[in-house]
């Protein structure tokens, strides 16, 4: 029998190892982490700099939203001619050069392309991580959906960072970028291919295509409206919440991103306590505490009269809604899980439908001095996923693969 040290080799080559996997798939939603920061915390900047009209930027953050829903579907055929791991690769370079192309945009036309890119890159990568993630939790035999969320977060966090430390240091908006892009660029190098074994023993590289029936869309439509609101909040907090801080609370540029930061912080350490709290509490009592919790900080987030209360709020906002996304792709993907790259491809529309909404609404009633209701609104939304409760699911105990292919006992 093979050490943990020495693994055995997939037909393909790559090494068959569960821990390998998920290290790059960390480093993978590390990456994507980081691209969505970059791009949401230097909107006001880009927009400053360009001299871009309001209704535009609003445009281009619904252009990026349909974009994405288009290249989550490009990833999904990706996913099946290459594997996950060379269209997660693919994906973050492409948001790389799309990072620096929006940096350094000479004028509208430009900064209109680049966003599009950008869009359709994040889109395939979405769609990439997800189905590796889920591949990874079925390997591991209990919840591990959160730990990647947790590494999404970290990364929005120290973009955000680094957004505001660009603006204190007075750096153009493509000095700031092409860092964050650096950074992007640096985790994708880091990406190394793993193989999975399945519970037989078997590498799994290749993607199983069973037939999908249309019954499948009724039994989605739960997670679907789920995950709709939850990108609803998520977008209206990570789109608009350095433009409203910017805005109506009279916030300097390096104080604007502060917002995102604080929302991506709560979410570390939501998304790093899920898996635990799942175990101890089940999906169900998770999802009705975290979305009263994020529909309280919505609110104080609409009523705050300073930028320090509307921040702190968002940080508490960002540590109800963490878990939700993760909780939600996870219960949708054991619904097939020999397929769950097509199933998280479907969901993924009502993914991108949340994130339009939210920003074309976020972005409409910000133009008009209104952004207070633009936050108000997604916490009446996020009383909603109380009925949503129920559909959620967990991993249940049983057999797990370790890094030899070997199937031995796993309790939750």
């Amino acid at each position: 029998m093979m050490s943990f040290n020495a693994p055995a080799r997939a037909g393909a080559g790559h090494p068959v190892s569960r821990s390998g996997a998920r290290k790059a798939a960390t480093l993978a939603f590390a990456a994507q982490g980081v691209c969505v920061a970059a791009v949401y915390t230097t909107v006001p900047a880009v927009t400053e700099h360009l001299r871009l009209p309001p209704l535009l930027t609003t445009t281009l953050m619904v252009a990026v939203a349909l974009m994405a829903g288009g290249g989550s579907f490009l990833g999904l055929a990706a996913i099946r001619r290459a594997g996950p791991l060379a269209t997660m690769r693919g994906a973050v370079l492409t948001a790389v050069a799309a990072l620096v192309l929006i940096g350094w945009a000479p004028g509208e036309a430009t900064a209109i392309g680049a966003y599009i890119l950008f869009g359709l890159a994040v889109g395939a990568l979405d769609v990439g991580v997800n189905t590796q993630a889920a591949a990874i939790e079925r390997a591991y035999g209990r919840s591990v959906f959160g730990s990647f969320y947790t590494a999404w977060s970290v990364g929005g966090v120290v973009a955000a960072l680094l957004t505001a430390g660009a603006a204190r240091l007075d750096w153009p908006v493509a000095t700031g970028l092409s860092v964050q892009a650096g950074i992007v660029l640096l985790l994708a190098i880091c990406l190394r291919a793993y193989a999975l074994p399945d519970s037989s023993g078997r590498s799994s590289d290749a993607v199983a295509q069973p037939p999908l029936g249309r019954h499948l869309w009724i039994r989605l439509v739960p997670f679907g409206l789920a995950l709709l609101v939850v990108y609803v909040v998520d977008s209206t907090v990570s789109a608009w919440s350095a433009v409203y801080l910017r805005q109506t609370l009279a916030a300097s540029l390096t104080v604007a991103p502060l917002a995102y930061a604080a929302y991506q912080a709560g979410t570390v350490v939501g998304r790093a306590a899920t898996d635990r709290l799942v175990q101890r509490f089940g999906a169900v009592a998770v999802v009705r505490a975290a979305a009263l919790l994020a529909a309280g900080a919505l609110t104080a987030m609409a009523a705050a009269r300073g930028w320090p209360v509307a921040v702190l709020a968002a940080g508490t906002v960002g540590l109800g809604a963490s878990v939700l996304a993760p909780l939600c792709l996870a219960s949708a993907a054991r619904l097939r899980p020999a397929a769950s790259e097509a199933v998280l491809a479907r969901l993924n529309l009502f993914n991108y439908v949340g994130v339009i909404t939210g920003g074309a609404v976020g972005g409409l009633l910000g133009s008009t001095g209104q952004f207070r209701l633009a936050y108000a609104a997604p916490a009446a939304l996020a009383v909603l996923l109380l009925a949503a409760a129920r559909h959620f699911t967990q991993q249940r105990p049983g057999l797990a693969v370790d890094d030899e292919g070997t199937r031995r006992c796993r309790t939750a």
